[in-house]
């Protein structure tokens, strides 16, 4: 290891040590907290569908950046990469339409096998797998509606690719010993205001309850639903608003999904989750960043992230909440984004582990918040980044932003080649 990254380390972990902190302790721990990388980052939520359609359902991927994966191989070429730029614990969060066949597969009809491949790859790998309905982009989405549809058969549609997508969700926890998340999210809304917000909310109710009627053993499989404020053409109705789906996990007892991009621009999800903890045994978290609105731009370290990372590590919520990410940027190296926001989300957590937080604590529980207010701001300057520099060194992941030529070189080598 570099000298001087172990002359800091050794620095920083004097300076940690004053405040009773274990800088070593912080380490194994930021290594073993999965941070779930979300597939759609590398081709701009196209998937592998046979004869697949335009993006649709209230999001947009913007941009044409060279090098989009094309296919599953290049796909999972184009993560290795990335995860081996990126610290600690990973898992892969796939969308439905990421299946590999031969020829077309209704939705409806999708089957474990159709994700073999990518079971096989996540062994190799040794990660463990998410999973996501898609309920977009497709002809029986068009008009806006989906499990909440006014349609029967359209909304059996739904209802039956979201149970098969349940089992092939217990098939990756299966295979791979631990257990999948699969999270529903649908875009049903309306452009323009209602006149019946309430049969639309009764009919998404009755669909989830039937999606999840079968019992699944939570060793393999467990139900996330997620809110949403609006979506480009549903900007005036979201049937599955925030209070809705908070309602619906705590009734029937499966994860809340806070996605940090759908909620009002003043609302934060890090103030959410202590109060969502005590009504709902588990999180799901999509760690985002709207600008302006649900853009899902690549994840930084800004307050909002270093706020969500603390607010799991002082409430001791780690064996309670699943750390997920959810953008996709299409400006930009695609490689690039998945390390940069995966990095990001890594270092906010270690930050976290690495606060005299116990301290901070005690000086809050005797009401003195000058001590409180003094060590906090403290805090932000002590060198967490020696600490960060040499966890990555632990583990042969390049340090600070010499990661960036490993991209480029790649770029360079492979992206370009693809058209």
């Amino acid at each position: 290891m570099n000298t001087q990254i172990e002359s800091a380390f050794a620095l920083a972990k004097q300076r940690y040590g004053e405040l009773g902190v274990d800088v070593s302790e912080a380490i194994v721990a930021m290594q073993q907290i999965p941070v779930s990388m979300h597939c759609w980052q590398g081709d701009d939520v196209v998937g592998f569908e046979q004869g697949a359609g335009a993006l649709s359902g209230g999001i947009q991927a913007t941009g044409n950046y060279p090098g989009k994966a094309v296919n599953a191989a290049q796909l999972r070429q184009d993560l290795e990469v990335a995860m081996h730029l990126i610290p600690g614990a990973k898992r892969l969060n796939l969308h439905a339409i990421y299946l590999e066949t031969e020829q077309a597969i209704a939705r409806d009809k999708i089957q474990p096998e159709h994700f073999q491949g990518w079971v096989k790859w996540a062994q190799q790998q040794q990660i463990g797998l998410d999973f996501n309905p898609t309920c977009f982009s497709h002809p029986n989405s068009g008009d806006g509606f989906t499990l909440a549809h006014q349609d029967d058969h359209i909304r059996q549609f739904w209802i039956d690719h979201c149970k098969a997508c349940r089992h092939i969700s217990a098939y990756f926890g299966q295979a791979l010993g631990r257990a999948s998340v699969m999270n529903i999210w649908v875009p049903d809304g309306m452009k323009d205001l209602p006149v019946d917000r309430l049969a639309p909310r009764r009919r998404l109710m009755e669909s989830l309850d039937e999606v999840i009627s079968e019992k699944l053993d939570e060793r393999y499989h467990m139900d996330a639903v997620e809110s949403k404020l609006f979506g480009v053409g549903l900007e005036s109705y979201t049937a599955g608003s925030n209070e809705f789906y908070l309602g619906y996990a705590a009734s029937r007892d499966i994860m809340l999904c806070l996605d940090a991009g759908h909620f009002h621009p003043t609302e934060v999800i890090s103030d959410k989750i202590s109060s969502a903890s005590l009504y709902v045994r588990q999180l799901l978290l999509h760690v985002s960043r709207p600008v302006r609105w649900d853009s899902d731009h690549v994840v930084l370290l800004d307050e909002e992230t270093q706020a969500i990372a603390h607010e799991i590590v002082r409430n001791q919520l780690l064996d309670r909440v699943h750390i997920g990410l959810d953008f996709f940027d299409a400006s930009i190296n695609r490689v690039a984004a998945w390390v940069i926001g995966t990095r990001n989300m890594k270092k906010a957590l270690l930050k976290a582990l690495l606060e005299p937080t116990e301290q901070l604590r005690q000086m809050e529980q005797s009401q003195d918040y000058t001590s409180r207010l003094a060590l906090m701001e403290e805090g932000k300057s002590l060198p967490w980044q020696a600490v960060w520099d040499y966890a990555c060194a632990l583990e042969d992941v390049p340090v600070g932003s010499h990661w960036l030529a490993n991209v480029k070189q790649y770029e360079q080598q492979v992206l370009a080649l693809r058209g």
